[in-house]
């Protein structure tokens, strides 16, 4: 098969694919009762999805924040926003890797 032929059956494989319509997905009922969660009712694609992506860049995106944040703590400490500058720079990646439900789109826990 020549060049053109091999470009041209790519350009329609490819065109063919992106002119499939988009299909919805169906949540399907939790069993744990949680409305919270029931709501969000992660996938097992969206769960290794996350186990093998999300979690990895959020994780190293915690260490790179507190590497960031000791860089910047002489300057926050003299403009008075060490707490902010924790919370931003550490605290919210940390709780998006270590306290969201596997899957789940939504951060954190309720407290009851």
């Amino acid at each position: 098969m020549n060049l053109f032929r091999t470009s041209a059956a790519v350009l329609a494989l490819t065109t063919g694919l992106l002119a499939l319509p988009a299909s919805a997905e169906v949540v399907p009922p939790n069993a744990s009762g949680d409305p919270m969660y029931t709501a969000n009712a992660p996938t097992g694609y969206r769960m290794a999805g996350d186990v093998l992506i999300a979690r990895p860049l959020l994780i190293g995106a915690t260490v790179i924040g507190a590497g960031l944040f000791l860089v910047s703590l002489p300057f926050s400490a003299l403009g008075g926003n060490v707490g902010e500058a924790a919370h931003e720079l550490v605290g919210v990646p940390a709780q998006e890797a270590f306290v969201r439900c596997l899957g789940c789109t939504i951060s954190g826990y309720r407290e009851d």
